[in-house]
C-alpha cells in the first residue's frame, strides 16, 4: 500500500495512466499501440505496476538508486568526484547558466507583453479552475517553501559578513549589496525558469489537448514522433533524475534547520542521525498524503496553510522586529536591486579570481541549476493549476506574485538579522 502510495505520488510522466485523484486531466498512454489494455486478469505481477510507464519509470529508477548506493558505500570518493565536477562545470559552463537565465528573463517579459499574452491556456471563454488567491497560494508553496524559511535570515546576514568577492565598503554598502544579491538568487531570475518551463507545459496541456509530461513542452523541437517515442523517454527520465535530486536538496536543507531548531528549544539534545532519518520520513509521508489526496484538496488546503502561517510569521517579525528599519530598508532594496538588476544578471565574477569562482559556484551558479532541476516538477504542477488563465495572466501570477512576497519575506527576515549585525554584532562572531 505505501509503494502504491508513491506511485500515485510519482510526476504525472512517470505513470502511464495517471489516477485522476493525482491529475484531474484525463490523458491516454503516450502510444497509440498502448491504449488498448489487457483485462486485469491477464496482468502479471503486483496491480500497482501496470500504472508504470516503464520506459521512463524504470531508467529514472535505476539510475537514482545506483547513485544512492555510490554516495553512501562511498562517500568520500563520491563527494570528491562530485566537487570535481561542480568546479568544472562552473569553470567551463558557469556563464552559459547566467546567459540563459537571463535570457529566460527578457523572454517572459516579451511574451507577457506581446500579443500573445491574449492566449488562453485552455478553450477559448473557459473560466479559471481555482480561485485568485488560491491559485497565488499554490504558486508561492510550490516553488521555494523550504529554501525561503532556510535561508530568509542566513543568506542576507552571510552575504553581509562575508561578502562577494570584489563587494567593498561601508557597513551600508555591503548590506545593500546583500540584500540586492539576495533578491537576484530568489526574484524574477529564479522565477522566469519555473514561468519558462509551465508556460510551454501549460499550453500544450490545456490548449493542445497534449498529456501531462515535459517531453510535450519539446513537441516543437522534436516534433510529434519522436517525442512520443524513445526521446520523449529520454527527455522524461533526464527530468525525473534532476527534479528528484533537486528536491533532495530542498528536503535536506529543510530538515537540518528542523532538526537544529528542535535542539534549540530542548527537544532533542543533538542533531542525531536517528533525528535526521525520522524528520525525512515525517515529511515524506506528509507529502504523499497530500499528493494521493489531489490538488484540490491535500494539496490546496496545504498551500493555503503554508501561506496563512507564512504570512503570520513575517507580520510577527515585522511588528515585534524593527518595524520601521525594516519598511525603510525594503524600499531602500527594492531601488538598489533595480538600480543594478542588468550588470548583477550578467556578473560571472569574472575579474575576481579564484575566490570570484568558488563564490560563484557556491551560490550563482548553484541557484541557477537548482531552480532548473526544480522546473519539470514546478513547470507541471503550475501548468496543471493555470488552466483557464491568458498567457499575460500566467506570466503576471507567476513571475511578479511569488517574486514580490519573496522580496518581502527577505526584507523582513533579512532585515532584522543585519540590523542586529550592525547594532550590536550579536549574530554573526568576528570569526564567522
Amino acid at each position: 500500500m505505501l509503494l502504491h502510495g508513491v506511485l500515485r505520488a510519482l510526476p504525472p510522466f512517470c505513470l502511464d495512466r495517471p489516477s485522476r485523484e493525482v491529475i484531474t486531466l484525463s490523458v491516454t498512454a503516450e502510444n497509440p499501440e498502448q491504449q488498448s489494455e489487457p483485462p486485469a486478469k491477464n496482468r502479471r505481477g503486483p496491480a500497482f505496476l501496470h500504472s508504470v510507464a516503464p520506459g521512463i519509470f524504470y531508467p529514472a529508477f535505476i539510475i537514482i538508486v545506483l547513485a544512492c548506493a555510490t554516495a553512501a558505500l562511498f562517500a568520500d570518493g563520491t563527494a570528491e568526484v562530485l566537487n570535481d565536477v561542480q568546479a568544472g562545470v562552473v569553470d567551463k559552463f558557469g556563464w552559459y547558466y547566467v546567459l540563459v537565465v537571463a535570457a529566460f528573463v527578457l523572454f517572459c517579459l516579451w511574451m507577457g507583453l506581446s500579443r500573445m499574452g491574449d492566449v488562453p491556456l485552455g478553450k477559448d471563454g473557459e473560466k479559471p479552475e481555482f480561485s485568485l488567491m488560491a491559485w497565488f497560494a499554490m504558486l508561492f508553496a510550490a516553488g521555494m517553501g523550504i529554501g525561503l524559511v532556510f535561508w530568509g535570515a542566513a543568506e542576507p546576514l552571510t552575504f553581509f559578513t562575508n561578502p562577494k568577492p570584489g563587494v567593498e565598503g561601508s557597513s551600508g554598502d555591503l548590506a545593500q549589496a546583500a540584500m540586492s544579491q539576495v533578491f537576484l538568487h530568489w526574484g524574477f531570475h529564479a522565477w522566469s525558469i519555473y514561468t519558462v518551463v509551465g508556460l510551454a507545459l501549460a499550453y500544450s496541456i490545456h490548449r493542445k489537448g497534449r498529456p501531462v509530461s515535459i517531453r510535450w513542452a519539446l513537441e516543437p523541437l522534436f516534433g510529434e514522433k519522436r517525442v512520443r517515442g524513445a526521446v520523449g523517454n529520454i527527455i522524461d527520465t533526464v527530468a525525473v533524475v534532476g527534479m528528484v535530486f533537486g528536491v533532495a536538496t530542498s528536503l535536506g536543507l529543510g530538515v537540518q534547520q528542523v532538526s537544529a531548531g528542535l535542539v534549540h528549544i530542548g527537544v532533542f539534545k543533538n542533531p542525531s542521525n536517528l533525528l535526521l532519518v525520522g524528520l525525512i520520513v515525517v515529511i515524506m509521508g506528509l507529502a504523499i498524503i497530500s499528493a494521493v489526496s489531489g490538488v484540490d484538496k491535500g494539496i490546496k488546503i496545504l498551500s493555503n496553510t503554508n501561506l496563512v502561517m507564512a504570512g503570520i510569521f513575517m507580520v510577527a517579525v515585522l511588528v515585534l522586529g524593527e518595524t520601521f528599519f525594516i519598511l525603510r530598508e525594503f524600499v531602500q532594496n527594492l531601488g538598489g536591486y533595480f538600480g543594478s538588476v542588468v550588470s548583477m544578471s550578467f556578473d560571472t565574477s569574472a575579474f575576481s579570481g579564484k575566490d570570484g569562482q568558488a563564490w560563484q559556484s557556491s551560490w550563482t551558479t548553484f541557484y541557477w541549476g537548482w531552480w532548473i532541476s526544480w522546473a519539470p516538477l514546478v513547470g507541471i504542477f503550475i501548468a496543471r493549476i493555470s488552466r483557464g488563465r491568458t498567457v499575460r495572466e500566467f506570466i503576471a501570477g507567476v513571475l511578479l506574485v511569488p517574486t514580490l512576497v519573496s522580496f518581502m519575506w527577505f526584507a523582513v527576515l533579512g532585515g532584522q538579522a543585519i540590523f542586529r549585525q550592525m547594532t550590536d554584532k550579536s549574530l554573526v562572531g568576528p570569526d564567522g
